[in-house]
């Protein structure tokens, strides 16, 4: 019975991350197929098929994304953007959103971008974290003088997580794409390397 068991839950965490992925992405397929569908029914009718509308979808990205890169087109946005800027409730969501999402953004400020293990002097306890804020030129008055850089520190199993402003002295960078350091925080940091993933536990 445990080695029953023991089968049951190795086949089950093999199985449950892929079959929760492939369903994710299923749902996620599904309503760009829909939602395009919808778009497109007034134009073609009856005419359908399968794909069609994912294909337009996609294409459609693509294209705000191309458009969003020309200047003209940012302006455009700007005004586009006004009523989520503007309304109380409203402007706090989107401006948090928007921000997190220019954050993984590829843009000039990539270098700003940095995963890095935050020390505290005295300390012998570390702590994995993002650079996001170099400089505090436009931040109000308050914050201690030197040079000094805000550091989020993701939380485990949640969105959410803490941003401390800390002498740089106290960062120092690591070897891992911002991407890598999110993921490994959203599970606490609990996958094992790929060199030792693959070992019977003893």
């Amino acid at each position: 019975m445990k080695s029953l068991y023991k089968y049951f839950f190795r086949g089950l965490i093999t199985v449950l991350p892929v079959a929760l992925t492939v369903y994710l992405l299923y749902i996620f397929l599904a309503w760009m197929e829909t939602a395009a569908l919808w778009v497109l029914r007034p134009l073609i009718g009856s005419f359908y098929l399968p794909g069609m509308g994912l294909a337009v979808g996609i294409l459609t990205i693509l294209a705000i994304g191309f458009l969003v890169s020309q200047k003209s087109a940012r302006k455009l946005l700007s005004f586009v953007e006004i009523p989520f800027t503007n309304l109380p409730v409203v402007k706090s969501i989107y401006s948090s959103l928007k921000s997190f999402a220019d954050y993984f953004a590829p843009s000039s400020k990539q270098g700003e971008q940095s995963v890095v293990i935050l020390r505290m002097p005295g300390h012998a306890m570390e702590i994995v974290g993002l650079i996001t804020r170099r400089s505090f030129a436009d931040l109000p008055s308050g914050f201690l003088p030197g040079e000094r850089v805000a550091v989020y520190l993701p939380m485990g199993y949640m969105i959410g997580g803490y941003t401390v402003f800390v002498p740089s002295e106290w960062v120092q960078p690591i070897d891992m794409s911002v991407e890598e350091a999110m993921r490994s925080s959203l599970i606490a940091w609990m996958a094992r390397p790929p060199s030792t993933a693959g070992r019977d536990p003893q």
